[in-house]
């Protein structure tokens, strides 16, 4: 059994798959209170559905993409079949997960599901510790890594740890996205240029679309 907060079909906002028609999974539930979370109403609430239900659901609304996303996904434990099921059934599934520690591994996720992790920032308020760093070694090209920066020491802070590359896996690609409301996509582009880094500027796109929608995007 799943607890599910939405399920619902739109453009996806994130991720190199941005601008495809998609399907979003909302699962509930989160061992995280980010201080740029911006899904805090899926902490609680939601349908308890089997994952056949959920399924059917996904198949109603016609996308050959699904992301399953939360809260945090990879605390429900039937998570991982309803990766699966998605896989076996044809669909570009991609998991959005915080790669923190107290959730199931990220080398648990079946191969074939697109992995983005969005690695903690200082500016989220939670310390680097609880990063999951061994299971992110294990990433692999075909997965992403997101650093959401609210500020010139997020900046540094992400920037430094793709220049070192010994806590980053080699071949994963990065991207950088200004907190929204807090850093403007100008100013973090600016200081990509300036600094010659190679990571994707990455703005979230259905926030652009629908501006003064909060849910359901």
């Amino acid at each position: 059994m799943l607890l599910v907060n939405e399920v619902y079909r739109t453009i996806l906002g994130e991720s190199r798959d941005a601008g495809l028609p998609c399907v979003i999974v909302r699962l509930t539930g989160c061992h995280r209170r980010c201080r740029y979370c911006d899904t805090s109403y899926a902490f609680q609430g939601g349908r308890r559905l089997q994952v056949e239900e959920v399924l059917d659901e996904v198949a109603s609304l016609g996308c050959r993409t699904v992301l399953v996303t939360g809260g945090e996904p990879l605390l429900q434990q039937e998570a991982l079949p309803l990766l699966e099921r998605l896989l076996a059934r044809g669909h570009h599934v991609v998991l959005e997960t915080s790669g923190t520690l107290g959730a199931r591994s990220l080398a648990a996720v079946p191969p074939g599901v697109r992995r983005v992790v969005d690695v903690k920032t200082p500016g989220s308020g939670l310390d680097s510790a609880e990063i999951d760093w061994d299971g992110i070694l294990g990433l692999g090209p075909a997965d992403e890594l997101k650093f959401v920066c609210c500020d010139r020491r997020d900046y540094e802070w992400a920037r430094e740890l793709v220049r070192d590359g010994r806590r980053l896996p080699p071949r994963t690609p990065c991207s950088f996205s200004p907190a929204h409301g807090q850093l403007s996509p100008a100013r973090l582009a600016a200081w990509i240029l300036e600094d010659g880094l190679e990571v994707r500027l990455q703005i979230q796109l259905h926030k652009a679309i629908w501006p003064e929608r909060d849910r359901g995007i």
